[in-house]
């Protein structure tokens, strides 16, 4: 029986620590970590995105239009990386909610722009406090001084590995079943 497992040993009546296959530690291996990192990231946005229609491209929909403005509904479907149907139930819900307003584009009758409403706006600004809350929450074995480093940290290497391998759309890669394959 062949396994093509990185981990050759696991915890159990032997507690036996994992390792990798080289022999060093799982918990050395920085793919290890990022993944524990990221799959409980998830778990506790989810958790804070609960019950705003769409959850991360509900959110994703309302950060973006309040820091960019208005824009085409196509157009944010495509930054997204949303599909322009599911685009348009997604508006839906949020504008049944109140989140967001539809309105003709003054450059093109025939498209619509896409508006936080004020109560989006409000909406939005206590999901980014709820989202910040667990993430002190997920980095609090980090004192403030760190945590602040750590996100500085991320966000200079998200940002240069975007640019090697750009990915607009952060659900598509939460929603993978193979993160590696986005």
């Amino acid at each position: 029986m062949s396994s093509t497992s990185p981990e050759i040993a696991t915890r159990g009546a032997r507690g036996v620590e994992p390792q990798a296959a080289s022999g060093a530690p799982v918990e050395a291996d920085l793919g290890w970590a990022l993944g524990v990192v990221f799959r409980r990231y998830a778990k506790t946005a989810a958790a804070a995105l609960e019950g705003l229609p769409g959850g991360p491209r509900g959110y994703q929909v309302l950060a973006t239009t309040r820091a960019e403005g208005p824009k085409r509904q196509l157009d944010l479907a495509a930054q997204l990386d949303v599909d322009r149907t599911v685009m348009t139930y997604l508006l839906d819900d949020l504008e049944k909610e109140g989140l967001v307003q539809r309105r003709p584009d003054p450059a093109d009758r025939r498209a619509r722009l896409i508006a936080p409403t004020d109560k989006g706006v409000e909406t939005l600004c206590d999901l980014e406090r709820r989202l910040r809350a667990r993430e002190d929450a997920l980095l609090g074995i980090l004192d403030e001084s760190e945590r602040e480093s750590f996100r500085a940290i991320l966000q200079r290497l998200a940002m240069k590995a975007n640019s090697i391998d750009p990915l607009h759309n952060a659900c598509v890669l939460a929603e993978a079943e193979d993160p590696a394959s986005t």
